[in-house]
């Protein structure tokens, strides 16, 4: 039942979120080359506000957990199961004094508006994931970029989302990169649930009334650990936080 009543809302739900994409698209050109980054930052922030305000309609609200204790001042590295686009938009909107940067997979590169352009532009990094060596050097530049300005990296070591909300094994090369590089970072888990339920039936149409939660957990500091201890604490604490799945 709440499919076929989800069909004509989903409707209503992609014009408005298409044309929130659509509008901000111009908005982000003129910020960044008449302005700057900082003004740049702050449409992509905004475009994540209104994305946001958009799955109200469809009844999702949010719900974020210790976001107070991810530590200020230094490079951070946000570690997080991956379970749709709207992991994305959330993240970059509560945690947007962080200025998260995303891993991200070419092809969200080029299509999409304001999404693509922000990948491109915005200090985040595009991977081929069919080829390996080319993600080497551009998750080192990513490292080097929060390490220098003092920013975040947002990595998804599952790889793809899953589809049902239960994570996957997380791949430990990227987030090798990344702590090699970025030596004063914090690694700082995230459990992601219920937002596989937004799109349990694919794109169209989008699940009705969820409530998203985003759970922090104890940062770490990259300097403090060796790498195979960070990435099982790192691994455990985010699987542990999840538990909304079939």
């Amino acid at each position: 039942m709440q499919k076929i009543i989800s069909y004509p809302i989903s409707v209503i739900y992609y014009l408005v979120f298409s044309l929130c994409l659509l509008v901000f698209h111009p908005i982000q050109w003129i910020c960044l080359n008449v302005f700057g980054y900082q003004a740049h930052k702050k449409s992509v922030d905004y475009l994540n506000f209104f994305l946001l305000k958009c799955t109200n309609l469809v009844g999702t609200t949010y719900k974020i957990e210790n976001r107070e204790t991810i530590p200020t001042g230094v490079p951070i590295i946000f570690v997080s199961n991956h379970q749709s686009m709207y992991d994305i938009i959330a993240m970059i909107w509560y945690f947007r004094r962080f200025h998260c940067k995303f891993v991200s997979k070419k092809e969200l590169g080029s299509g999409i508006p304001s999404v693509s352009y922000n990948l491109r532009h915005g200090g985040s990094v595009l991977i081929d994931r069919k080829d390996p060596k080319q993600a080497i050097p551009t998750i080192k530049g990513l490292s080097e970029y929060i390490e220098k300005n003092t920013r975040s990296a947002v990595i998804f070591p599952e790889g793809t989302r899953s589809k049902t909300g239960k994570p996957k094994e997380f791949a430990q090369n990227g987030l090798k990169i990344l702590c090699k590089y970025a030596p004063s970072a914090y690694v700082v888990p995230v459990s992601i649930n219920n937002s596989w339920k937004m799109v349990r039936y694919g794109f169209f149409p989008v699940g009705l009334g969820n409530r998203l939660t985003f759970t922090v957990h104890k940062a770490m500091a990259v300097k403090d650990y060796n790498f195979a201890d960070l990435m099982e604490m790192t691994e455990k604490a985010v699987v542990e936080g999840v538990n909304e799945y079939k």
